[in-house]
């Protein structure tokens, strides 16, 4: 089968590799849509993602497929059956797994990160990491639910309330879907910082109040015009210092700022504890999707949430490398790999 190989910093080569083998509890998956998450871009630059990465590795965790193999004591999956996988597969028997802290887990097994993941034609997984998509959707918003579930943890870790005021740092993938799940948590109002005039632009059509240029607007001449004295929740969907710092900055009295953007794991930024103390606020961040990935697909097979419109385009496995080297390719939106093109 073709597939695209992590072989260290900035390489990455197309070839033939072997078919994956299906164990008596696994499941092959003939990968139809492969979503470029920021943690590739990370791993291909030489830095760490959410998982320690050993190259050669085949990346990609964002897929979803059509069953091609099922193994001999694997249940209520057929060959056939359209499906979005997690690629987060926890070992159950670590401390974390034994006290519903799955995410931390000891021995886990990363599918496109510590081990073989969708940037192929076909994917080995275990069974139970398997989830069936509605026929309605199309295999590219299947790709989408992994995103989605890890917004979802975030989310949950802001505990917006109905009449909140939330800003969200950032109008990529993640930022555009925090949008709308604030929106369906009951925040009043949506504030987006975006450079960039097409994000800002689905922002609005996504539910963002207020859109607003961090470079070319004052932001806190923005918000003055609207009245937004108070923001209750800053999520930063970034990953850069000069955002996180934002973050704190515009995060109003007894509020949270959830650093949810993945930055350089040497980055520090410097952070003045009596700005904390004096506006009692809390600082998150939020790992992986625990738990939440059932709920992802959920709402992505309902249609109660837009990932379509957050989809740039797709390119063939012998586009990777470019577009993972070149963040012009990826400025749009959400770049799918399509391993059959």
């Amino acid at each position: 089968m073709k597939a695209a190989v992590f072989k260290g910093k900035g390489l990455i080569d197309t070839q033939e590799v072997l078919m994956p083998v299906c164990g008596d509890m696994d499941v092959i998956v003939k990968v139809m849509a492969c979503g470029i998450c920021g943690t590739d871009v990370h791993i291909f630059n030489g830095a760490e993602g959410a998982a320690a990465t050993t190259p050669p590795v085949i990346l990609g965790h964002e897929f979803a497929g059509i069953v091609e193999e099922v193994g001999a004591k694997v249940k209520d999956i057929k060959i056939g059956d359209r499906v979005a996988v997690d690629p987060n597969d926890t070992c159950g028997n670590c401390y974390y797994c034994k006290n519903g802290l799955a995410h931390f887990c000891q021995n886990m097994k990363g599918y496109g990160t510590t081990t073989d993941g969708g940037f192929a034609q076909y994917c080995v997984v275990n069974y139970k990491q398997i989830y069936k998509l509605a026929d309605k959707v199309s295999f590219e918003e299947g790709a989408m639910c992994e995103p989605l579930a890890c917004c979802l943890h975030g989310i949950d870790l802001c505990e917006i309330k109905p009449g909140y005021r939330v800003m969200v740092i950032g109008g990529g993938t993640i930022g555009l879907i925090m949008v709308q799940l604030a929106k369906m948590r009951g925040a009043a109002k949506i504030i987006l910082l975006e450079p960039v005039g097409e994000k800002r632009a689905i922002g609005a059509k996504l539910g963002a109040d207020i859109v607003i240029d961090p470079i070319h607007e004052d932001v806190e001449k923005v918000l003055a015009k609207n009245n937004i004295e108070q923001i209750e929740t800053v999520i930063e969907c970034v990953g850069l210092k000069s955002t996180m710092l934002d973050a704190i900055k515009f995060a109003g009295k007894n509020s949270v700022a959830m650093l949810f953007g993945l930055g350089n794991p040497d980055d520090e930024i410097p952070i003045k504890p009596f700005e904390i103390f004096r506006k009692e606020v809390t600082i998150k961040a939020s790992y992986i999707n625990p738990y939440t990935q059932g709920r992802a697909v959920s709402l992505i097979n309902s249609g109660k949430i837009d990932v379509k419109s957050l989809i740039s385009g797709t390119i063939s496995l012998d586009e990777l490398r470019d577009t993972l080297s070149d963040p012009s390719k990826r400025q749009k939106g959400k770049v799918m790999v399509n391993p059959w093109c």
